[in-house]
């Protein structure tokens, strides 16, 4: 059977992550999580302290990280492993939730990991999210998907995602953290978010998980018919 690209970009926690793994399960393809690859190259220069204004450091550090999806037969998804150990966890921490845009904004890191996805779409079938996956890393994507939500609704997700671990964090921190990865994420130099001129845009400020997830398999479907010879 035919099958195809799927890029879906967007703003921190507009549930790319989420529609893109139900997306996946609907259609059978193989879910990439490119943000999760991003965090844990951040966890690598974390843990052992690479100063980013270092261009010979940053080299040396990537050179050192492999980074691989393993299958999670427990609880029926891939999780991130850096060099062989399961940081699925460590990733999602507010520590690098904080310093991922800044990382994943340096040219060498954004060359390493676009390199590895453009590997892992060679046969296809796959989504992936990200913020520059439809733009940079998959251009020719069949189906390209542009999330999006209001700053209060995406604030208020967050929120809820991290106060079971974090229970003295404010909604205004929660902001200006969205925040912050927003501006910096728009704005870098190398590849930045923005809207690839054939996306369709998908804002689930007002949408249930099962309305969004019925929007974009109409589209996906559309977009298998069209790829047909």
């Amino acid at each position: 059977m035919k099958k195809i690209i799927i890029a879906i970009d967007g703003y921190s926690s507009c549930g790319k992550s989420t529609m893109a793994k139900q997306l996946a399960k609907e259609l059978g393809y193989v879910f990439i999580d490119s943000g999760a690859m991003y965090r844990a190259i951040t966890l690598f220069f974390v843990d052992n302290k690479i100063d980013i204004a270092n261009e010979a450091a940053i080299e040396n550090a990537i050179s050192k990280i492999a980074l691989k999806f393993v299958f999670n037969k427990n609880l029926g998804k891939s999780e991130m492993y850096l060099n062989g150990v399961n940081v699925e966890q460590a990733i999602r921490s507010m520590a690098i939730s904080n310093q991922v845009s800044e990382i994943a904004a340096l040219e060498k890191v954004r060359t390493f990991a676009v390199d590895a996805q453009q590997k892992m779409g060679t046969e296809k079938g796959i989504i992936m999210d990200g913020r520059d996956v439809g733009t940079n890393v998959f251009p020719n994507a069949e189906l390209k998907i542009f999330m999006t939500a209001s700053i209060a609704v995406r604030t208020q997700r967050r929120y809820n995602e991290l106060i079971g671990k974090y229970p003295h964090i404010s909604l205004e921190e929660v902001k200006e953290n969205l925040e912050k990865r927003d501006l910096i994420d728009t704005t870098r130099a190398i590849n930045p978010l923005r809207k690839a001129d054939d996306a369709s845009v998908l804002d689930n400020s007002n949408l249930t998980r099962e309305e969004q997830l019925a929007i974009a398999k109409s589209w996906a479907d559309k977009a298998l018919k069209m790829s047909m010879p």
